[in-house]
């Protein structure tokens, strides 16, 4: 029997619950049981995937942050500085607008690169702010995210399987959303699940009939009957 491939998974809109929030714990053990590295490449903040690594029982292998922190392991690399990122909060702010997620915001609390905006808050004034700071905004389906336009997760995916030691040709990945896109370019094969939004399923190799985890499993079973 052939081995396990390596993974590549986004978290929201990936491995969530059929209703989209959070994490459906049906994933932890195939995770657990996979025998291949597994990269985690969210948009979420450093912490939440080194954290979810921790609980299933997998190496830290961490794409956080739309690619702007990379976590091989073994050294952590930013390819990002907040500075710009946090000085388009603070002018969204004086303009008379709310990041949204309350006065604690545990959110951004821990982001090292980027910052996140509710939903429910309007995006095209932060746009412009952000274009002024020469940043870009990206709509991930759970948050509006100021970063820096160069870093991305196909990239932070590509240096931790060098450091590693996969082939990029070899790996799967899953996602659902525009931040998913620079992975499937770097991999041998992407799904996007069914709730995946048109950059995803334009970018993946093939677009899955059940959405969420539900998806990513079907993926899991798929793979494990052909091997």
């Amino acid at each position: 029997m052939a081995a396990d491939p390596p993974l590549v998974l986004d978290v929201d809109g990936t491995l969530t619950r059929p209703d989209g929030w959070g994490i459906d714990p049906r994933v932890f053990d195939p995770l657990r049981e996979w025998d291949a590295p597994v990269m985690i490449a969210t948009g979420k903040a450093f912490p939440y995937p080194v954290a979810l690594c921790h609980f299933v029982g997998i190496p830290e292998l961490v794409v956080a942050e739309n690619g702007g922190v990379v976590y091989t392991g073994d050294d952590v690399f930013f390819t990002a500085d907040r500075e710009a990122a946090q000085a388009v909060a603070e002018e969204y702010r004086a303009a008379g607008y709310d990041l949204g997620w309350g006065e604690e915001d545990t959110v951004n609390r821990w982001r090292e690169t980027e910052i996140a905006v509710n939903l429910e808050q309007p995006i095209e004034p932060l746009r412009e702010i952000a274009a002024a700071h020469g940043l870009e905004v990206i709509d991930t389906g759970y948050a509006y995210h100021v970063k820096d336009a160069a870093p991305n997760k196909g990239d932070g995916v590509a240096r931790i399987a060098d450091h590693v030691g996969v082939d990029l040709a070899d790996c799967v990945a899953v996602g659902d959303s525009i931040n998913d896109a620079s992975t499937f370019d770097v991999v041998g094969r992407s799904f996007a699940v069914g709730n995946a939004d048109a950059a995803a399923t334009d970018a993946a190799d093939e677009v899955l009939d059940d959405v969420h985890a539900d998806g990513t499993l079907a993926v899991f079973d798929r793979i494990r009957d052909s091997s």
